[in-house]
């Protein structure tokens, strides 16, 4: 019988901002192929709720969870060492400024007026908790000879962000939503990483890559903001929560034993236009 070369049983996986929309479901597809995950954020409630949550659908011990600051190195550190190994780690958190909801962005987070605070602030949980996590991690993977890394960067990490669909009437320019350069220069950085770190470990049995995913729909997001988005993308919709479930497991597995430094974009089609 030939082997399942999506199977992850035995496989431990880490995810950072797992508190999040997408971290949650990066868990269950990890859980759904046999490994368990260790579910790590900032907001130590939200991380015990999401493992208490996939311990009682998919049964006790397929998730624990622990505080994680990944712009602290020492946190990070923490954790690893109550661990026995780690096979796989998906770099997800991330600081993502939600404008769909907003009644105005504040002027520091516009290019014109950014602050140096809000500059070093919006990068440093992609940038450099993907530095800290994968150089800490990375060190525990080489204990067990190796593992697997996937970063989650995003579509605007391959194109710009169209500044149009977050408008809004009746505010004044300074005050117009925008996707703040920090989220998008951090994304670019994270596929510069990707790329490093793949060729930095290729002989030592580390692979790693990116996903870069494209928006997630939820309820939140007005409609007329929903329908702008669709307008951008060739399949004329946002994601579903659930679709990038098959890229993890994907890249966690077997699967993909010869791919690595790639970035794999699942955006619908958004930047092929």
């Amino acid at each position: 019988m030939q082997n399942n070369i999506f199977d992850l049983t035995g496989k431990v996986a880490v995810i950072t901002g797992a508190g999040g929309i997408l971290g949650p479901k990066h868990a269950e597809a990890i859980i759904e192929h046999g490994g368990t995950v260790v579910l790590t954020d900032y907001n130590e409630d939200k991380a015990i709720q999401k493992a208490n949550f996939l311990n009682e659908k998919y049964g006790e011990g397929s998730a624990i969870s622990f505080y994680m600051d990944v712009t602290k190195k020492d946190t990070i550190v923490s954790v690893a060492e109550q661990l026995d190994k780690v096979d796989i780690l998906i770099n997800n958190a991330a600081k993502d400024p939600k404008v769909e909801d907003s009644k105005g962005m504040s002027p520091s987070s516009r290019f014109e007026t950014m602050t140096q605070e809000y500059w070093e602030e919006g990068i440093s949980a992609t940038l450099h908790g993907t530095f800290f996590c994968s150089q800490v991690f990375a060190n525990k993977m080489l204990e067990n000879g190796g593992g697997v890394i996937i970063n989650i960067a995003s579509c605007l990490a391959n194109i710009a962000p169209d500044q149009r669909i977050y408008r809004q009437d009746g505010l004044e320019e300074d005050m117009q939503n925008v996707k703040p350069i920090t989220y998008v220069a951090s994304k670019w950085a994270v596929v510069g990483m990707t790329k490093y770190l793949a060729t930095y470990f290729a002989d030592r049995g580390i692979r790693v890559n990116c996903l870069s995913p494209t928006g997630v729909w939820n309820e939140r997001i007005p409609e007329h903001m929903v329908q702008r988005i669709a307008n951008l993308n060739p399949m004329n919709r946002m994601a579903h929560i659930d679709e990038y479930k098959g890229a993890i497991v994907f890249l966690a597995s077997d699967a993909s034993s010869y791919m690595t430094g790639t970035n794999l974009i699942v955006d619908g089609g958004k930047t092929t236009w």
